[in-house]
C-alpha cells in the first residue's frame, strides 16, 4: 500500500477521508511519523478498531 499517496491525496484535497483497519494502523502510522505535513492529518478511532483519517487546517 502506498501511504505516502493517500496522505499527500488527504492534504490535497482529493480524498475527504482514509479509513484504515486495525492491522493495518501501525504500519500507516509509521509513514506518517515520517511525512512532512503531518500535523495536518489527524486520526480519529471507530469502534472496532479501524482508525479515520482526514486532512485538517492544510492552508488553503
Amino acid at each position: 500500500m502506498d501511504y505516502q499517496k493517500i496522505l499527500d491525496q488527504l492534504v490535497s484535497g482529493e480524498l475527504k477521508e482514509y479509513e484504515v483497519e486495525a492491522k493495518d494502523a501501525y504500519d500507516l502510522q509509521k509513514t506518517i511519523r515520517n511525512y512532512g505535513k503531518r500535523q495536518y492529518i489527524t486520526g480519529r478511532a471507530e469502534r472496532g478498531g479501524a482508525i479515520v483519517y482526514t486532512a485538517t487546517n492544510t492552508g488553503k
